[in-house]
């Protein structure tokens, strides 16, 4: 099979993946619904087609397997993610799924020469869209799930225990979804840049250094609700004005920064036209390339919204809802996915960090982890807009390919020296 006409059918492939979508003309695939089994069943068929064992993890994701030179080997494994945001594109997560079936299916005749054995992995809940509590699949895998996620209610009131048990999974066997380090020689995840520094670069393809660590926060400015035409200035505290003012700050330091900080939501109360805010309740979600740059810029950003605060005479509550610690990717692997893009023809591959996240920093608590960026255009993502090239594809899945015959390489190398130092 050609690299192109790989490319040509996985990008097909996500296309037929959006026919399993809750809503009529745009795409959204949650976690634990008839359209999550529906793309699950539909991988599973094409990684048994690439020539895996299939099975459905106890989690809900989606896997497959080839064994390499000994039954029962440590699993190489690939993946992303086959949920959606709602009204998202058709690449994010998903791509990276098909690319992977399509190597293991280019490696299906060379799999008993491997080091390892190849898994495929389809993650099912990377978005966290219907529970609001993200990397549920990859937060089995590496035995990261807190029993206070069986609580968890949808917009419905449905709770995620509930949802397991509607969808056919027993709660109680969760457990058997969990790797241990010694199963896995580490993971390597293919997917869309979502950002324009490919693009800017004119590079198809690039390796990604760490991904973000992140902390979200709820900070809610406290004022008082009073008439909007009865109350002068000098008297008013108005909590919209002063979360105005706190979430241009916010921006205005940020931009000044390498941090990113976006207040993606406010909510004011008591929201009528003819009242001062006494209540304005925001969101901020921060991330860097490492845990240390983003907690000195949440010092300094905390500062600076307590102050204003303080000036204006208003009330401040900051609640911590998230935190995850950065992701470096290993070294070794790092190169893999270098001498993979390398190639394709391209002799100075781009390092990135990943300003988002991605099943890959969950699965680095269990073994070594390393990612694949693919330019998509303009940068956009989580969004119907989002788009790729198929000659970016293309070289995408021999980059892919070639990693992992690198990782083979490394780990054959490494049985070679220990083996002649025995000798010696």
């Amino acid at each position: 099979m050609s690299a192109r006409t790989s490319a040509a059918e996985a990008i097909a492939r996500c296309a037929e993946l959006n026919q399993f979508s809750a809503q009529s003309g745009a795409l959204e695939r949650v976690y634990l619904s008839p359209e999550h089994a529906g793309a699950n069943a539909l991988a599973a068929r094409w990684m048994q087609e690439a020539g895996l064992r299939t099975w459905q993890d106890a989690a809900g994701n989606q896997c497959g397997r080839v064994e390499g030179r000994r039954a029962g080997m440590p699993a190489l494994l690939l993946g992303s993610h086959l949920d959606t945001v709602p009204d998202a594109g058709s690449y994010d997560g998903m791509l990276g799924v098909v690319m992977a079936i399509a190597v293991a299916e280019r490696l299906r005749d060379r799999a008993d020469q491997l080091p390892f054995a190849l898994e495929v992995i389809g993650f099912s809940d990377e978005e966290g869209t219907r529970f609001g509590t993200a990397l549920l699949g990859s937060r089995a895998v590496v035995g990261g799930w807190e029993e206070s996620f069986w609580a968890l209610r949808d917009r419905d009131g449905t709770t995620l225990h509930e949802a397991f048990q509607q969808f056919g999974l027993d709660p109680h066997r969760l457990p058997e979804a969990t790797r241990r380090p010694e199963e896995l020689v580490g993971y390597l995840e293919a997917h869309i840049e979502q950002g324009p520094y490919l693009e800017e670069a004119d590079a198809a393809l690039g390796y990604v250094t760490t991904i973000a660590g992140a902390r979200r926060f709820t900070v809610t400015v406290l004022g008082q609700a009073r008439h909007a035409g009865g109350t002068p200035y000098p008297r008013r505290r108005d909590a919209l004005a002063g979360a105005s003012e706190v979430i241009t700050t916010i921006e205005r330091i940020a931009r000044a920064s390498e941090c990113i900080a976006t207040v993606g939501r406010v909510e004011v109360q008591p929201g009528a036209v003819n009242v001062i805010a006494g209540r304005a309740e925001l969101s901020l979600d921060l991330r860097a390339a490492t845990d240390a740059e983003r907690d000195a810029m949440w010092a300094v950003l905390h500062t600076e919204i307590a102050a204003i605060c303080q000036r204006r005479g208003l009330g401040l509550e900051v609640v911590e809802t998230h935190c995850a610690p950065a992701a470096p990717c290993a070294e070794w692997l790092q190169q893999a996915v270098v001498a993979g893009i390398r190639s394709t023809g391209d002799s100075q591959p781009l390092g990135l960090w990943s300003r988002a996240g991605h099943d890959a920093m969950v699965l680095a608590a269990t073994t070594d982890v390393a990612m694949l960026f693919l330019r998509c255009h303009d940068g956009i993502s989580h969004h119907p807009a989002e788009d790729v090239r198929e000659d970016d594809v293309a070289h995408g899945i021999d980059a892919l390919e070639q990693a992992v015959l690198a990782v083979a390489a490394r780990l054959d190398a490494r049985v070679a020296e220990t083996q002649q130092g025995v000798v010696q």
